[in-house]
């Protein structure tokens, strides 16, 4: 949760080129020395604390204030900003037209930095990086504008003021985070009913959850409609509270296609009264369908709690490794009806990619 309103400065700084009306004489160098400092120094509480850290977001951070001095900085200085656009509402639209391209590139930049940690595809990183541009990064970036057109003619003391909007959209975003934080920790309790009753094993849900984002992930899925299928594979098991005696090892697949989609409905039915979106029990609902009838996400739970029950039932044999092959191997030879061919080829790779970072 990187704040706005050091972005903003930082960016304000960046464009600044006079100063209480008086010409600035910083130049590049000096805009990255300060943004340099400053990010370490704002480094420093959180290490104290035992807080993690992200350099990467540090070296994101340099790397764009630094573009936005050296697309601004030596024009000005040479003059050439005054004799193309003046001192009017031209500067103003380039300011905020530079900006603009300095938050692109971060944005870039930050789905590269996402990709080589992750190795997920490029596109979808890419996709969610430019999704928060048109709010809070038009709040950052039109803040920094405001900020150095103002300082140029004001000096320092307006500073304070015009960070108080950005305060405020920081507060306001902490406050969505933690209700975020504590919904999603609900949707995990209740998930975790069929396991304190013995109807599925300990951490079979979450399990399910992790390896169906990472899929989702893959296949290209955004960002809230992989928390919608976080969600529906956290409770996908929950209908199974409806059945007198629990299933062996909590195995839905093995059941008749009546009883799993009886019991799929059932789930759907109690997921409808948590008050959770409707698309997530549709998914719920769904997931004993023939693939073709159902949605992506329902689809990704059948597959990865098939593959699961598979790996970890009473039916494994051998080696993890062996036994995650042959669980793999009979989802392809299911692709005909009850498997989606391109899950199961994405539910592999990414297989692969964990086998290979443990390696690793």
């Amino acid at each position: 949760e990187p704040a706005p309103v050091a972005a903003a400065g930082a960016l304000g700084y960046a464009l600044l080129g006079r100063l209480g009306g008086e010409s600035a004489t910083h130049g590049v160098l000096q805009v990255v020395t300060v943004v340099v400092a400053a990010s370490l120094a704002g480094l420093v509480a959180p290490l104290g604390l035992g807080c993690p850290v992200d350099p990467g977001h540090t070296a994101r951070r340099v790397l764009t204030v630094a573009f936005a001095a050296v697309c601004f900085q030596p024009l000005h200085r040479t003059g050439g900003l005054a004799s193309s656009f003046g001192h009017g509402p031209y500067l103003v639209g380039y300011l905020l037209a530079l900006l603009a391209l300095t938050a692109l590139c971060d944005a870039v930049l930050a789905a590269a930095l996402a990709r080589a940690r992750t190795g997920w595809p490029y596109g979808p990183l890419l996709r969610d990086e430019l999704r928060p541009l048109p709010g809070v990064g038009s709040a950052v970036c039109a803040t920094a504008v405001v900020m150095a057109l103002t300082v140029s003619v004001a000096g320092l003391w307006p500073v304070p003021v015009l960070a108080v909007p950005l305060l405020l959209i920081q507060y306001s975003y902490r406050r969505y985070a933690g209700i975020r934080a504590t919904y999603r920790q609900t949707i995990a309790s209740l998930a975790r009913s069929t396991e304190i009753a013995g109807y599925t094993p300990t951490g079979h849900a979450r399990e399910v959850a992790v390896l169906g984002r990472a899929v989702g992930r893959e296949l290209g899925l955004s960002e809230p409609r992989l928390t919608v299928l976080e969600y529906a594979a956290l409770m996908h098991d929950i209908g199974q509270l409806s059945l007198l005696d629990p299933v062996p090892a909590g195995a839905t697949e093995p059941l008749p296609a009546a009883e799993q989609r009886r019991i799929a409905l059932l789930g759907g039915a109690v997921v409808r009264q948590t008050g959770v979106p409707a698309e997530v029990a549709l998914i719920v609902e769904r997931q004993a369908d023939p693939y073709r009838e159902q949605p992506l996400a329902a689809r990704i739970v059948r597959a990865v709690n098939a593959y699961t029950e598979l790996v970890s039932g009473p039916a494994a044999e051998g080696v993890a490794g062996v036994a995650a092959l042959c669980a793999l191997e009979r989802l392809r030879l299911a692709t005909a009806r009850e498997f989606d061919p391109v899950v199961v080829e994405a539910l592999a790779t990414v297989l692969s990619r964990q086998v290979y970072g443990r390696r690793r």
